[in-house]
């Protein structure tokens, strides 16, 4: 926890001055001019009451970018989390939704906060770019799809993205052609000032000029729901608010679900932002800032957030200089909220929808999507199946569904260890070479030479257990195709060796001396040579065996390890003109 203590007192917010502000000050205003109507809208995603949008983007915004290593990522609700969180309530986990949001808040929070401690930040990079394209693009068709209902005013309905799709169409008829003028108007409306004022705040305008057509028209008294029909919005702080422990069992695997979503959302934002920024980010630690931010949404009246991507983007566009910009923009809100509550309950809900659809159209990134079909067979297959999923299961299904692709495309391309054969070159002198294609009389490349009898294998990377198949593999590929009576394994760049790699170092030996072999052990550093030891390898493999070497001195252990690999198999064993041989006398 000091890292993270020390953190909080450097960088940006260490000397921050007038000058500082003068930059983050209008940043800040315009990331509330953004965050009041999407925190609004992505609470009617979520099924919770409006306000709960407004109070994840306050307090959990001020605390997230006080701990984090980001200047410009903004935590708050986002669309793709508040669709998944809406999952819990189409459940009937509890008949308190409020209560649901704060549970799950305060997990996710504290699986965050661990995993940033723990220094977890690069599991995020196991999971698919394809698999996160798929799981967006599905939540934008599902976003659109749900707003459907609220653009006709007729009821919504359940399930998977057919069956509500078809309860939609059948409920046609029964459209509100007020509500559906509302939306179409607000989305269009949106659209236009984005093309024609990219910089102006275009949600907050548009919807403005929604509410005002409401009430200046009484367009409330002819039907037209607003955001005061679902719930009101006080013109008070957010109140304290206490999770429901005994709903943890129930809420764990869609918690652990929301997470993965967190952090791969928040990640894949915050470095493409600091690609172009160039600041230099602590994954770990932005972890732990966000679960922080999470932990206080628990305990605020908010529910799970994540750093967004329209907001973040809105921030580095106007300049802020520091990571104060959040903080201002959620006390900001905050500041809004105790103003303007009731105010911002006249919101017509067919507003919130048009600005809904717009947002789920953004979401829809064709150019990434041509991109990845266009790619190899894994990626297609990862994209196209985590979309049908995020349609036909439950969204937090998705998502594991996800992963679980994202990790059999790991496995099936990760290679713990670097082979390559140590041989001379036309001159004489030791290279490593990548490895040749193996068979007895197989062609050896030009000005490369090899001893048929005595074979050195360098070996690189983690040679712990999940890398001992590896290793096998290559010994017997080499065992199995050349009359090979000597076979050294150069350990010199191999690191975290544990009982069962080295009880497979063993097992080579014994395999070797059956075949009338041996296997000799060199250039290990003092800590590996200390670990044969411990382990009992030394024994089982033979002191004599073993070769470590010793720092400055070039090439001592393998001119000695080459000394006894001659001795045993004989002088010219493997003919009259041994390169090993004549290098081992030109070192005399």
């Amino acid at each position: 926890m000091r890292w993270l203590i020390r953190w909080f007192s450097c960088t940006d917010l260490r000397g921050y001055s007038r000058g500082d502000l003068a930059r983050d000050l209008p940043a800040a205003l315009a990331i509330t001019f953004l965050c009041i109507p999407q925190g609004i809208a992505y609470a009617l995603i979520a099924g919770l009451p409006p306000a709960m949008g407004l109070y994840a983007a306050a307090f959990p915004a001020i605390v997230a970018s006080l701990f984090r290593t980001s200047r410009h990522l903004i935590t708050g609700p986002t669309n793709a989390v508040s669709l998944l969180v809406g999952t819990a309530f189409a459940a009937g986990l509890s008949d308190d939704p409020a209560t649901v949001a704060v549970t799950l808040a305060l997990m996710v929070g504290s699986l965050q906060v661990f995993a940033g401690l723990l220094r977890l930040g690069t599991l995020v990079d196991f999971i698919s770019g394809a698999v996160v394209l798929g799981f967006i693009t599905g939540a934008a068709i599902l976003i659109g799809l749900g707003q459907l209902p609220n653009v006709t005013a007729t009821e919504g309905t359940t399930g998977n993205l057919p069956v509500r799709l078809a309860d939609w169409v059948g409920t046609w008829g029964e459209a509100d052609s007020l509500s559906v003028g509302v939306a179409l108007g607000t989305a269009a409306l949106i659209v236009a000032l984005k093309r024609w004022l990219p910089r102006a705040p275009a949600a907050l305008l548009a919807l403005t000029a929604a509410t005002l057509a409401t009430s200046v028209f009484g367009l409330g008294d002819h039907g037209l729901r607003t955001v005061a029909d679902l719930a009101p919005i006080e013109a008070s702080l957010p109140p304290l608010t206490m999770p429901d422990l005994g709903l943890v069992p129930t809420l764990l695997p869609l918690a652990v679900a929301v997470m993965v979503l967190c952090m791969v959302e928040s990640t894949s934002v915050a470095r493409d932002i600091a690609s172009r920024s160039g600041q230099r980010l602590n994954i770990s630690v932005e972890f732990t800032g966000e679960g922080l931010g999470n932990l206080m949404a628990a305990f605020t009246g908010g529910y799970p957030v994540t750093g967004s991507l329209s907001r973040s983007a809105l921030n580095e566009r106007e300049g802020a200089r520091t990571r104060m910009a959040g903080v201002l923009s959620g006390v900001f809100v905050l500041g809004s909220v105790v103003l303007l509550g009731p105010a911002l309950g006249h919101i017509p809900i067919a507003g919130l929808a048009g600005l809904l659809l717009v947002i789920a159209w953004n979401l829809v990134d064709v150019p990434e999507i041509r991109g990845v079909l266009r790619s190899h067979n894994g990626d297609r297959l990862a994209f196209a199946a985590t979309l049908l999923g995020t349609f036909v299961l439950h969204l937090d299904q998705a998502i594991y569904l996800g992963i679980g692709i994202s990790l059999i495309m790991v496995l099936r391309r990760a290679r713990l260890l670097r082979f390559r054969d140590v041989a001379l070159d036309a001159e004489g002198r030791i290279r490593e070479v990548a490895r040749r294609e193996r068979g007895i009389g197989a062609p050896i490349p030009e000005g490369v030479r090899y001893c048929r009898t005595v074979h050195v294998l360098n070996v690189e990377g983690s040679l712990f257990f999940a890398a001992t198949g590896e290793l096998q593999a290559a010994v017997d590929d080499i065992l199995n195709s050349e009359n090979v009576q000597i076979l050294i394994l150069r350990l010199k760049r191999v690191r975290n060796l544990d009982r069962t790699s080295v009880a497979e170092l063993c097992h080579i030996a014994t395999s070797m001396e059956q075949r009338g072999g041996r296997l000799l052990l060199v250039g290990m550093s003092p800590a590996t040579t200390a670990y044969l030891h411990r382990a009992g390898a030394a024994n089982k493999i033979g002191e004599e065996n073993l070769f470590a070497s010793r720092p400055g001195h070039w090439f001592e252990a393998l001119e000695h390890a080459l000394r006894r690999a001659l001795e045993l198999v004989g002088e010219h064993a493997c003919g009259t003109d041994c390169p090993y041989e004549a290098w081992v006398d030109h070192r005399k």
